[in-house]
Order: C-alpha cells, then structure tokens, then sequence
C-alpha cells in the first residue's frame, strides 16, 4: 500500500458543488466511495471558511489543499492565512500560472521572484505554496535554452513546492517520472490524472485506468520521494458522469495499492 494518501479534486465534480447543500452531499457521496480527503477548488467560494470546516467535519473528509488565484495572495496573504487555518489545510496552491508570465523566460523568473516571499511568508506560518503546471511550461525557450518550469525551478526560493500534473507533464512532451525524481524534496502534493491516447493526437483526459499512464511506476516513483497526498483530477468529468468517474478511478487505484 502507498505511504502517501489518495484523494479527491474537487474541481472534478464542480457540477455538483454548485451551492453549499449541494457541495455537502457531494462531499457525502465522495465519503461513502472510500475517499478521506480532499482539494477545494472550483467550488463556490462564497461559502465561508467556517461553513466549509463544518462541511468537511459532517461529512468526514480533510482538505490537505486549495486551489485559489494568486492575485488572492498578493492582494491579501493574511487572509489566505487564516482561511487555510481554519480548514486545517496545510498546502495552499494556484492551478495555473497568471498569463501574462506564460509567454517569455523573463515572464517565469518575474512570477518565480513575486512567488517566492509569498512561499516563503506562507512556510513561515506552517504551510506550504504549491503550484499545478499544465503543458505549456514544457515550452522550450530557445534564447535560453530552457523550459518555463525548469526556469521556475531554479529561481524560486525553495519554499516554493511544485504539484506536478502527470497528465500535463506526458502532454507537454516532458517524462512524468524523471520530473518526480527532479522535484524531490519540494513536493507533497501530485495530481494524478490520465492520459487516454498521446501527446501527438492531443491524448484526451480519462478515468483512471481507462488510459496508458504507467501508474504502478508513478505510484513507486512518488512514494520513494516523499509525496504524501495524490489528489486525483479529471477535468472533463462532468461531461462524463463525474461521481462515476471519480469512482472508477478509485477503484483501479486501490486495485494497486493506493491508499485512500
């Protein structure tokens, strides 16, 4: 069995989460599949910090992490703070890079010097900034001679972890288990998505299991560096039946040892 836990994006099943009573009963439904913990991103975010804590206690998950915008943080990192506190939730996080630091290597070393203090700030209170690529940071710049995550990863402080997307990493033409062993020590977090197809006829998202990721090498290759949650994201899930999904992909991985 994974050392690390296995969790629910929530993301995923938006569809479901579209108010606060709506959201508990999706939370329930995840609960009674075998999920434990869970993301909080994509849902209503009007509800209340409070509120939310109160949702997770009744229906018997933790959030081990967020996805919020980053202007979020810049404008009021305080607050980011103590929401986190609230929900018990030690890794706050983006689900992208902000676009206008996509299109240059100088964009990245900007975003990588913005982020940093914020990382570090947010360390400095017990928790840990982590940031979700998509393919686009597998782009090689040529005057420089270097990736946009690569260049995110060497001038960033340390404080700053890194929750690689397996999905996105195949996708952008990168090798998921190399970039694993690159990250190590600065990741405790990883999304675990499928890839059904290839990068060449633009592999489309799936359940897990339904596709041609090697998630017994995955699986090994994040316990051996330390991961300690998995949360499993399927975006395009709620064309598909996204409770059905989310069950599907449980139930493979626990046919190979993830824990839940």
């Amino acid at each position: 069995m994974t050392n690390f836990q296995i969790g629910a994006q929530m993301y995923s099943v938006r569809n479901h989460c579209q108010n606060a009573d709506e959201m508990l009963l999706t939370m329930k439904a995840l609960k009674a599949m075998g999920y434990n913990t869970c993301q909080l991103s994509g849902q209503n975010r009007a509800i209340p910090a409070e509120q939310l804590k109160d949702m997770l206690d009744e229906s018997g998950l933790t959030c081990a992490c967020t996805h919020i915008g980053f202007q979020e943080m810049e404008e009021d990192l305080d607050k980011v703070i103590r929401f986190h506190k609230t929900l018990g939730c030690e890794y706050p996080g983006i689900g992208g890079l902000p676009g206008e630091y996509r299109t240059s290597p100088e964009g990245f070393v900007e975003f990588a010097k913005k982020a940093s203090p914020i990382a570090e700030k947010l360390l400095d209170n017990g928790l840990h900034f982590i940031y979700h690529n998509h393919a686009f940071e597998f782009t090689r710049f040529e005057k420089v001679g270097k990736t946009g995550l690569e260049l995110l990863f060497e001038n960033a402080s340390p404080a700053l972890q890194f929750e690689l997307d397996v999905f996105w990493v195949q996708m952008g033409g990168a090798n998921p288990l190399e970039w694993i062993e690159k990250v190590r020590g600065r990741m405790d977090v990883v999304h675990f998505k499928e890839m059904n197809g290839s990068m060449e006829n633009r592999g489309v998202i799936a359940p897990i299991g339904k596709g041609n990721i090697n998630w017994t090498a995955i699986m090994n290759a994040c316990d051996d560096i330390g991961v300690k949650y998995a949360m499993i994201e399927q975006d395009n899930a709620v064309e598909q039946g996204s409770l059905d999904c989310m069950l599907y992909s449980l139930t493979t991985l626990k046919k190979l040892g993830g824990r839940f």
